[in-house]
């Protein structure tokens, strides 16, 4: 035991020798004088020792463990002179430390959650993980309706629920949901993200952002929607932004139409991102079907109301003049740093 001890601290000297900075000085100290270290190993073993030689032996190790920290308490001393002389000019400037920054998709949705704010909308969310009932059935969009197959995506099979459930296909579902807890009137903007299975490409993508808005009142109109959609895109890109109105079909609305909006990344021209039409369908929208509102417990005798869906990533892609979808979830620095 003697010898060990003798010659483990020959060998923490020497290797002390060679150290030239503080990190180098703390692993040598845990490496032989830490709970774990080789010092502290040799300790331990003295309590197999006899009493004699235990009286010898913890005196032995106790001044060789004293005569180490002293060592290690100089050769720190003599590290920290070392770095006092360095020279430190105070006027030069500091290293800069990078911020994070909201997504771009994030920065539209907080732009049109306060515009419509400013016009007396609530903002609300809603669950990614919907019901099929919520999802669908309330929706006007029975199993047995072939605008379903486009919306068939992505299930999670849930044995503790009555309803199978599915990662939401559309922010709709809140507008039953929002019906249900507020009544009408009613005014309110859902947004997040929505998911279905869809072949990617540069204007597609299986993950994307939509904002769903709808208002239900006594004498709304489709007059109502237009001027609400053109108070909205001209609020979003601060100009005066080219539209068309086309009849569309959507279970869930009636009549139903389609806004398409003028292309600004090719200015009307046509690129990938238009599918070369020089127009993007951006807004599904129409008058909200009565089934729809008995499913909110709404009398639509009485009532009717508006609603619409666009997608957040669609208007991004306008503003900021994005031609590839794939972009936003692409995790990519260089694209992401420049918004």
């Amino acid at each position: 035991m003697k010898n060990k001890l003798e010659k483990l601290k020959k060998e923490i000297l020497n290797n002390l020798e060679k150290v030239q900075n503080d990190s180098a000085l703390r692993d040598l100290d845990i490496k032989y004088l830490g709970r774990k270290g080789k010092f502290t190993e040799i300790l331990r073993g003295i309590s197999k020792l006899s009493i004699e030689e235990k009286k010898k032996i913890g005196k032995l190790a106790n001044e060789i463990k004293n005569e180490l920290q002293l060592e290690f308490s100089k050769i720190k001393n003599k590290i920290s002179n070392k770095n006092d002389n360095i020279f430190i000019d105070p006027t030069l400037p500091g290293k800069k430390i990078d911020q994070g920054h909201l997504h771009p998709i994030t920065q539209i949705q907080n732009d049109l959650e306060y515009l419509f704010s400013s016009m007396g909308f609530m903002v609300l969310e809603g669950p990614e993980l919907e019901s099929e009932y919520y999802n669908f059935e309330a929706l006007n969009i029975p199993e047995y309706q072939p605008a379903r197959d486009m919306h068939d995506t992505f299930y999670i099979d849930d044995k503790d629920k009555k309803n199978d459930m599915v990662m939401r296909t559309h922010t709709s579902p809140m507008q039953v949901r929002a019906m249900l807890k507020y009544g009408a009137p009613l005014k309110c903007i859902i947004s997040g993200r929505t998911f279905r299975c869809e072949a990617i490409d540069a204007c597609h993508e299986h993950t994307f952002d939509q904002i769903e808005g709808f208002m239900i009142g006594e004498d709304i109109s489709m007059s109502n929607l237009i001027a609400i959609i053109k108070e909205m895109m001209s609020g979003i890109f601060e100009r005066d932004i080219k539209i068309r109105v086309r009849p569309g079909y959507f279970p869930f609305v009636e009549p139903g139409i389609e806004i398409d909006v003028s292309c600004v990344i090719c200015n009307g021209k046509g690129c990938p991102s238009c599918k070369h039409s020089g127009w993007l369908e951006m807004i599904g929208a129409g008058m909200i079907h009565p089934n729809v509102l008995n499913a909110g417990n709404i009398d639509s005798e009485k009532y009717s109301g508006f609603a619409f869906g666009v997608g957040l990533t669609r208007l991004a892609m306008m503003k900021y003049g994005i031609d590839d979808i794939r972009l936003f979830n692409s995790g990519d620095l260089k694209f992401l740093n420049q918004f």
